[in-house]
């Protein structure tokens, strides 16, 4: 019985490092084109739901799609109406993992060329580089994965011959919900749904147990995939943890749909067929994919519906900029990033709406506003230097590109430090019309979109702001000259004069600071559009 248990771990220990093997690599491989595919492709519910399945069909696992949907939807990448789809399809999509085990790993075996998969793999990993050493972790993984099918299948033949599972082949209602149960338990154990429903597969197959159990046990295994999900939105978002809940619902109700309906349907089925029993296991496959194409059928008219009930489930309570820092996009970096992006543009729309509206109204930021503002420049920072982009070249270089765009911030909140001279600006006409100026070229370019005061043609903005600040320069011993004449006309003191001459350089050395921001931005930009060129051009190769 030891020799049993031990190729029993043994298996399926293999089949899941060949699983992790494989699916790594091929999100590797996949990269941008990843983030590509679901912000172009997931324009409808239809569209969605296809991205879902394409990309769970990509990289062989469901539960790296469900958690790189919960990780665009924290960045902001996706909607949570398009997350939606992405989910269900997703869940459409992981099923193709039993016809793979039913068809290669134990209908027609290929556990026989699964070693050779698992060394021309290694020499690939060792003696190339790039998507070449990425393609020897695919099929070493993929050949690791049927060594472990065939080490199952023989675990489960000694087992079938120890043990007596007959008092769990009855159909009574309490037997069939304790196998979905160990069905459940099995996927939250292994964290592999697919590793769960192999084990299922080789059991069925070997004869340890007969397909009423092995359609019982699917059951709880695709519900037990949801336990991923939900420590995954953790801490994330309020959309983060609606698309969990997503996972969630949409995996109850096409398990409950499937115990009370496929289930009986499949059996009758298998029984009036008269098939053979290797064939068991194409029915299980065939019966995986048929409830989630169930649930998806039944929720697809009633889609807006769902979203709504989520939304009111699971309301935005705590709106802020922070939560779109979630440490949960760190496995994608490209995710990450542009989550740090929109923090960052929203601090930069924030400070400089703060400072246009002490210069035009004369209302200063409150102590709580700027400590606000210091403790998301705080976060934003550390979550930058939290982050690790290994050696992709392209994200070190957005990184590069954010971490740049904080020193300037920090430049512009250093001018916020000084806001108090916004009030003497409007005493001065001379000083307080460049003020004018200044939020005029603002104006221009912010737009509110999504939640955010963003501005809008940067290379417009930079271009006006180099203009203003060149026409500044030269007025300015002029403008000196009339803010002296204004004080002495006003019969201003001494500290009043010197007040309105430091408000001055102040405006002066502020419209200088934005210029170089909005450079900064403006080159930040263009590199990021080449960046996404050479990416979708890499991707499309």
């Amino acid at each position: 019985m030891l020799e049993v248990i031990a190729q029993l771990c043994g298996g399926i220990g293999l089949f899941l490092i060949g699983m992790t093997l494989m699916t790594d690599s091929l999100k590797e491989m996949a990269g941008e084109s990843l983030r590509l595919w679901l912000s172009k492709f997931t324009g409808s519910p239809i569209k969605a739901i296809f991205s879902g399945i394409g990309l769970t069909l990509a990289v062989q696992s469901s539960t790296a799609t469900t958690l790189a949907t919960i990780g665009f939807v924290s960045a902001g990448i996706l909607t949570f109406s398009q997350a939606i789809g992405v989910i269900i399809g997703a869940n459409i999509g992981t099923t193709s993992t039993g016809w793979m085990v039913a068809f290669l790993g134990v209908k027609f075996s290929i556990a026989h060329i699964a070693l050779p998969l698992i060394g021309l793999g290694a020499i690939f990993k060792l003696f190339s580089r790039g998507r070449l050493s990425l393609f020897g972790l695919t099929i070493a993984g993929f050949g690791l994965i049927f060594f472990g099918i065939d080490l199952l299948q023989v675990a489960m033949s000694g087992f079938a011959e120890r043990v007596d599972l007959s008092v769990f082949s009855n159909n009574s209602f309490t037997t069939q919900l304790i196998l979905v149960l160990v069905g459940l338990v099995m996927t939250v154990l292994l964290q592999s749904s697919s590793a769960a429903i192999t084990a299922t597969l080789a059991a069925l197959a070997s004869g340890a147990i007969d397909l009423s159990q092995a359609l019982g046990l699917v059951i709880g295994q695709n519900i037990g995939t949801v336990a991923t999900a939900i420590l995954a939105a953790m801490g994330s978002t309020a959309n983060a943890k609606r698309t969990a809940a997503v996972h969630v619902v949409f995996n109850v109700i096409s398990a409950v749909l499937a115990f009370i309906l496929l289930k009986p349907a499949f059996l009758w089925l298998a029984e009036h067929s008269q098939v053979g029993t290797w064939d068991d296991v194409i029915i299980v496959a065939a019966f995986h994919t048929a409830f989630s194409v169930l649930g998806t059928l039944f929720l697809l008219p009633f889609l807006k519906q769902f979203e709504q009930l989520i939304v009111g489930l699971i309301p935005d309570r705590t709106p802020s900029i922070l939560c779109y820092l979630d440490q949960a996009s760190f496995s994608v970096p490209a995710l990450a990033i542009n989550a740090a992006s929109k923090v960052i543009y929203w601090s930069i729309g924030h400070i400089l709406i703060l400072l246009k509206r002490a210069i035009q109204e004369g209302r200063l930021p409150s102590n709580s506003e700027l400590q606000q503002l210091d403790e998301i420049l705080k976060r934003v920072q550390q979550y930058l230097e939290d982050l690790s982009v290994s050696e992709n070249e392209l994200d070190q270089q957005r990184l590069m590109a954010m971490l740049r765009l904080m020193v300037y911030l920090r430049v512009l909140r250093s001018d916020l430090e000084a806001v108090e001279h916004a009030e003497h600006i409007r005493t001065q006409p001379t000083i307080y019309q460049m003020g004018l100026d200044y939020i005029h070229v603002l104006d221009n370019h912010f737009q509110y979109v999504d939640e955010f005061n963003r501005l809008t043609e940067v290379a417009s903005l930079n271009r006006e702001l180099l203009n203003l600040k060149q026409w500044v320069e030269e007025q300015r011993a002029e403008a000196r000259e009339k803010v002296i004449e204004y004080a002495t006309v006003q019969h201003l003191s001494a500290a009043r004069s010197l007040e309105l001459l430091a408000a001055q350089r102040w405006l002066d050395r502020l419209i200088a600071h934005t210029q170089r921001l909005a450079n900064v931005l403006q080159e930040t930009e263009s590199m990021l559009d080449d960046v996404e060129k050479r990416k979708y051009y890499a991707a499309t190769q």
